[in-house]
């Protein structure tokens, strides 16, 4: 695909922004602004981009850019969205999971789109965009050819899918990475407070992950639940009896296991 450069402001300074601007960068894109209700998170950003202009307005109606990509959190879009004003026919997307295209609806004067990349971020950790599904949504051609380059510029998966498609991936994803990320939690608290290494379970971990994407992640599933070993399951019980959430958390998960089986 052809990787055009393109003009981008940024609305935003979050986790999100700061893994996608210069990734942007590199793709041969210039980062004009970066805008945040807090300067110096917009300032902390800019500067590590080449000439990107930091911003605590929101109003853009002098600028010029070719995409303007909000990505803030998705309680506070509605309000941005509402306070910012745009140059007439601007296109603009939003990086959100869960909100409908149908956000953008009561502003006529832009482009409303979507540029989700399906990934989860934070600051400090380093990701590599290539393999990063990006989940593109408007109902202008012409804005989608446009999102399409851009992604293309990153990433090796790009997608059009609608607004309740990505609900779904969303909830989806959910299960996946956060919950799972809080179940690592929880391991790694009960390990650490027995004096035993997070670490040990890595390489189990690894096996679980590549098992789940060979096969059919319920066809391969182990351990004292899908043997329906009561013996286990109530010493374990017995175990986590100090905290009654964690308990509760392995009574679902066991009863949703056996349920499968």
């Amino acid at each position: 695909m052809e990787k055009p450069a393109y003009k981008i402001a940024l609305l935003g300074a979050g986790n999100v922004a700061w893994h996608l601007a210069p990734a942007l960068e590199k793709a041969g894109h210039e980062i004009v602004y970066v805008y945040s209700r807090t300067l110096a998170n917009a300032e902390a950003l800019a500067q590590n981009l080449k000439a990107a202009q930091a911003t605590d307005q929101p109003d853009f109606s002098q600028t010029s850019a070719d995409l303007y990509i909000m990505a803030v959190k998705d309680s506070a879009l509605p309000e941005l969205l509402q306070a910012a004003v745009f140059p007439e026919n601007s296109l603009v997307a939003h990086t959100s999971g869960t909100l409908p295209l149908m956000v953008f609806e009561p502003y006529k004067n832009i482009r409303g789109a979507v540029f989700y990349p399906l990934q989860t971020f934070s600051k400090n950790t380093p990701v590599s965009f290539r393999n990063i599904p990006f989940c593109l949504e408007t109902t202008d051609e012409n804005a989608m050819l446009l999102l399409q380059k851009t992604a293309g510029s990153l990433s090796e998966q790009v997608y059009k899918v609608n607004s309740e498609e990505r609900k779904i991936l969303h909830l989806a994803a959910v299960f996946a990475c956060n919950f799972t990320n809080h179940l690592f939690g929880i391991s790694a608290e009960i390990l650490q407070q027995n004096h035993l290494r997070f670490e040990m379970l890595q390489p189990l971990v690894e096996q679980t992950v590549q098992k789940a994407f060979s096969q059919n992640p319920f066809s391969v599933q182990t351990g004292p639940a899908i043997r329906h070993d009561e013996n286990t399951i109530q010493t374990q019980l017995q175990f986590l009896q100090t905290n009654p959430t964690y308990q509760q958390i392995y009574e679902l998960l066991t009863r949703s296991i056996q349920q499968k089986s």
